[in-house]
This record gives structure tokens, C-alpha cells and sequence, in this order.
């Protein structure tokens, strides 16, 4: 790959698709997108049946991932079982040895559903997976296959029979995208009419956009390797970090680890908008999404009513004010 002309047909494409399948959320998507392309994972946060699991599984199809351990779903109950998840031992009688069974994380795309009715011993068995891309099985490491693509879905007002994710779960995921009702009454009406005489799931009707998979490894690279960063927005980013540790409102800011996940979406931001040099709009464009599941608001703040998403346009504000006096 020469230029970012393949990531934006990819792109181009991919958008084009949805348009006939998914109505509205055309930011959300971009973002999921984004996720891919810097290695990252995402979890989508939404009420019950605004299209989360079908925008996963149009996007597995898209990238030809529709084969046994190219993409695989987990529908998480309590009674589900780290095993359940990465694997466990299985003793053969004709070798009279235990060999591995590798579980559904074996997978180039992974779709975690309603992740938060798993236990927190479930939810912790993708820990390792999600973060050094291996499983340990019975004292043996087993590495996963790139690319590997972790999306996890979760019902934000749904309490019983549910365990939130605890920080450092929550932190392996790149970006938590919130995807809300439709924005307006025309969408409402266009989802009516894209389902009015169809027999089938949207999701069979979804083109496949990719022949390789692992064209996603190139693109992924070449994002890496060719999308820069100048020091003027590195310091940006540094602010914004640090401005989320020092709020009144905030018990726990973010962390190192928030800044180069927010460093990296805005690089993949920038290349799905055909830029090879990061603006401060692509670090705008992402901070909500990398941010608002990294700061933990004072008790009293929650009860005042105070969001995290104000919070973060707070110090947005903040930040540039201190970058333009430092130029």
C-alpha cells in the first residue's frame, strides 16, 4: 500500500453498505472503523434493539470473516464459564493426554454480546487475550491469529442480573461508543421502510467489501507508519490527560494508557479523512469516545447531575487555551 487511497476505499465502501442496512449512526460507525484500524477493540453502549449486534455482524461480514474462526459470537449469561471463553484441557483416551481446546477467542473477529451479564471471573478471562492478543491454557500460551477485532455490547439501564465491567476491563477497550435512538423523526420512518417487506436479516444482504482479512494488517500498518503526529498535538493530548486528573469533579482521571489510545484514534481518524499529518479536530472527534469510560466523577458530582461528557468538553476548552499561550 502506497497511499491512504485503499483505507478510504475501504472506508468509502464500507459506509455505502451500511447506508443500506443500518439508518443513522454514521459517526458511531466511522468510529468502530477507527477502532480496526489502530488495533484497537470497542465496546458499543445502547438500549436494546438499536442495531448494535447488527452493525458487528455486518462488519465481520464485510472484512469476509463469516468462516468458523474468522468470526465467532459469545451471548454472555451468568452461568458462562472462562473456559467458555478462551478454552480449557480435554483428556483424550487414545493418547491418554490432555490436549487443548481452543474457545471462541480463537477468532479474527470477536463479538462479545451483552458483555455485562457475564460474571466478573468471565469478563476477566478476556483480559489477557485483549491486551497481549494470547491465552494461556493449561500453562501453555497459545497467540491469536492478527487480525484480531474485539467488539463488546452492553445495555446501559438494564440492572438486574447484570456486574459492570470493572477499570481495568474497561480499559482494554480503545473506545466505548454510545449509540442512542435515532436522531430524528425522517430516520424513524426510513428504518420502517427498509423493513417493511424484508424476509430476510439486513445482515445477508451486506456486500462483502474485502477478499483477505488480513488486508486489514496492512491497513492497520500503514496507519502506524505513515500517519503523523507533531509535537504541537502530542502536547494537546498530554494536556488533555493530565487536565482529566486535576477537575474538581473527578475522583480518577485517565491514565498514560488514555493518551496513546486517544493519540492512535486520532491517527485513524485522521487517515479515514484522507490526512497523513493528525489535526486537532481528529483528536476533538475521538476524545469523547476514548475519554468518557476512563473518568470516575465524585460520588456527590453523580448525584448533582454532573456528565462525564461535560467534563470532557471542559477540558477540551481548557487544553487548547494552554497549547495556544505555549506556541
Amino acid at each position: 500500500m502506497k497511499s491512504l487511497k485503499e483505507v478510504n476505499n475501504f472506508s468509502d465502501n464500507l459506509m455505502n453498505e451500511f447506508s443500506h442496512t443500518v439508518i443513522g449512526y454514521k459517526e458511531q460507525i466511522k468510529l468502530i472503523l477507527v477502532g480496526l484500524l489502530v488495533k484497537g477493540h470497542i465496546l458499543l453502549e445502547g438500549v436494546p434493539g438499536i442495531a448494535k449486534t447488527t452493525v458487528a455482524k455486518a462488519l465481520a461480514k464485510a472484512m469476509n470473516l463469516r468462516e468458523e474462526r474468522g468470526y465467532q459470537r459469545i451471548q454472555c449469561t451468568p452461568d458462562l464459564m472462562p473456559a467458555d471463553l478462551v478454552g480449557t484441557l480435554i483428556y483424550d483416551p487414545k493418547t491418554s493426554e490432555f490436549r487443548p481446546y481452543l474457545g471462541p477467542v480463537f477468532a479474527h473477529f470477536l463479538l462479545v454480546d451483552e458483555i455485562n451479564r457475564a460474571v466478573p471471573r468471565t469478563q476477566s478471562a478476556l483480559l489477557q487475550a485483549m491486551q497481549e492478543r494470547e491465552v494461556t491454557i493449561g500453562g501453555e500460551t497459545h497467540g491469536l491469529d492478527e487480525p484480531f477485532f474485539v467488539i463488546a455490547t452492553q445495555n446501559p439501564i438494564e440492572q438486574e442480573g447484570t456486574y459492570p465491567l470493572p477499570e481495568a476491563q474497561l480499559d482494554r477497550f480503545i473506545m466505548k461508543v454510545k449509540m442512542g435512538y435515532p436522531e430524528t423523526l425522517e430516520e424513524e420512518v426510513n428504518i420502517l421502510d427498509l423493513h417493511e417487506k424484508r424476509t430476510v436479516e439486513p445482515v445477508e444482504e451486506f456486500e462483502t467489501i474485502m477478499k483477505d482479512p488480513h488486508q486489514i494488517c496492512d491497513m492497520q500498518k500503514h496507519v502506524a507508519e505513515t500517519v503523523a503526529v507533531p509535537p504541537l498535538i502530542k502536547h494537546y493530548i498530554a494536556e488533555i490527560i493530565r487536565y482529566t486528573r486535576v477537575r474538581e469533579e473527578v475522583s480518577w482521571g485517565s491514565s498514560p494508557r488514555a493518551g496513546i489510545f486517544l493519540m492512535k484514534s486520532a491517527q485513524g481518524y485522521a487517515a479515514l479523512s484522507g490526512r497523513n499529518i493528525v489535526q486537532v479536530e481528529d483528536v476533538d472527534a475521538v476524545a469523547y469516545a476514548v475519554l468518557n469510560h476512563r473518568i470516575i466523577l465524585k460520588a456527590e458530582k453523580v448525584i448533582e447531575g454532573v456528565h462525564t461528557e461535560e467534563v470532557i468538553g471542559a477540558v477540551l476548552d481548557i487544553a487548547k487555551k494552554t497549547v495556544r499561550k505555549s506556541v
